[in-house]
């Protein structure tokens, strides 16, 4: 029996591909292995005061297995807790870019508003995320409108200031086009403004939801409640170090798929010369 010509090409194509696959993964798999052999040995010596990474597993794989269960209350499995905070940074981080980036462009396009503005907001950007909790407790009363607003004025800044220089950065012979051909303000808006400040505007965005999933951490330790900055306070009170460590891995993935949606969306709309 012959195979024929279109299938070999498929054997060699999919063999192509586990091979690339296994080419991007094998550094990083090797760099996790030594740093979790590192950390192993650390915590086999004398006075040793966290967890290695066989004890953690040891101690959390009831979390690990089970992360969807729901005993009522803040008794929830980590995917819950996950949920939670991720619906914060959802609503606070969709606030941040509809309010940044029209302030944003508002900002880039007048320069008298630029030069008035900027030197607050890069005052305002250097607060850290946990000082404005007070004030949003103080102003709203309510735990959850004050995380959310913890969220939404951190990430804000790298939004509207990128925003606002993409416009700033725009050719001038763009803008010598668009009087030549007499453009509307909404053509010029559409076929100039938005595309050549695109790229800036989605560097502030991969920024913005960094510091978004930073702010909501910090902001439910203190307010309580689901999430997975409350869980790991409350580990942290209960001696449970291993639950805090595997929360903090959790963290971390998420984060990185977070910013990695980003990139994909960002090569979705912008094209690959402007980047």
């Amino acid at each position: 029996m012959t195979i024929s010509l279109k299938s070999r090409r498929r054997s060699f194509d999919l063999l192509g591909s586990v091979g690339s696959l296994f080419k991007a993964v094998k550094s990083p798999a090797i760099a996790i292995a030594i740093f979790l052999a590192i950390w192993q040995l650390f915590s086999w010596l004398p006075g040793a005061t966290l967890p290695g990474p066989i004890q953690v597993v040891q101690e959390t794989w009831i979390l690990i297995l089970y992360p969807f269960y729901d005993r009522g209350g803040t008794d929830v499995g980590l995917f819950w807790q996950l949920l939670a905070s991720l619906k914060r940074v959802a609503v606070g981080f969709t606030a941040s870019a509809i309010v940044g980036i029209a302030l944003g462009i508002l900002i880039g396009v007048n320069t008298g508003i630029y030069k008035s503005l900027d030197p607050l907001f890069q005052l305002l950007r250097t607060i850290p995320p946990l000082a404005w909790l007070p004030l949003s407790l103080a102003a709203l009363q309510k735990n959850e409108p004050a995380a959310i607003f913890v969220i939404f004025i951190t990430s804000i800044w790298p939004i509207l200031i990128n925003t606002s220089v993409g416009v700033r950065q725009i050719p001038q012979d763009y803008n010598n086009v668009a009087r030549v051909l007499q453009l509307s303000k909404q053509e010029y808006f559409t076929s100039i403004l938005i595309p050549s400040a695109l790229p800036y505007i989605f560097t502030g965005l991969r920024i913005g939801i960094g510091l978004s999933w930073l702010a909501i951490i910090a902001a439910e330790m203190l307010v309580g409640g689901v999430g997975i900055g409350f869980f790991i306070w409350d580990s942290w009170n209960a001696n449970k170090i291993s639950e805090i460590i595997l929360a903090l891995v959790y963290i971390g993935v998420v984060g990185l798929l977070l910013d990695k949606a980003m990139a994909y969306v960002e090569s979705l709309i912008v094209p690959a010369e402007q980047k």
